[in-house]
């Protein structure tokens, strides 16, 4: 079932279920499919594929926790509530997110394939690494941990 299916039956059940945090969430991810899909026609066909998918969800789980962090800053844990169950709802769309050990090991293996040896080797390596890495781990922190292994 494409995400987008599945989104809509969630959304239907959340409806039936009255439950307002995920019925909002449901229908802002839903809203960004649709844009990006509007965004990308061409010839008048509208399809996205599952990285494109995947990147809404990903820059929507993005947007709570920074909101997140706003909130607390500003000592407004009502606010910063709402938008930690909106992450929630998002993370269960996410592929399983990896473990900073798991990055680590992933890293350490794309280092090995493409012979890295100094921090020259970084873009070779990022190139390499950014499929395995997209969307199960936060690409902010991904080429700190490539520079640390590469030092």
């Amino acid at each position: 079932m494409a995400l987008k299916d599945k989104l809509t039956e969630d959304l239907k059940t959340a409806m039936k279920a009255r439950d307002q945090v995920r019925l909002d969430t449901l229908r802002a991810i839903i809203s960004e499919l649709k844009n990006t899909e509007i965004s990308q026609r061409t010839d008048g066909a509208a399809t996205i594929t599952e990285a494109d998918e995947l990147a809404v969800l990903s820059r929507a789980r993005k947007q709570r926790e920074e909101s997140i962090l706003a909130f607390r800053n500003a000592k407004r844990e009502d606010l910063a509530a709402v938008e930690e169950a909106q992450l929630k709802v998002i993370l269960g769309y996410l592929p399983q997110q990896l473990t900073p050990d798991e990055a680590k090991a992933i890293v350490q293996q794309v280092i090995a394939e493409v012979g890295a040896t100094s921090k020259k080797d970084i873009g070779k390596v990022m190139g390499k690494l950014m499929p395995h890495m997209k969307g199960r781990f936060p690409g902010d922190q991904v080429k700190p941990l490539v520079e640390s292994l590469l030092a």
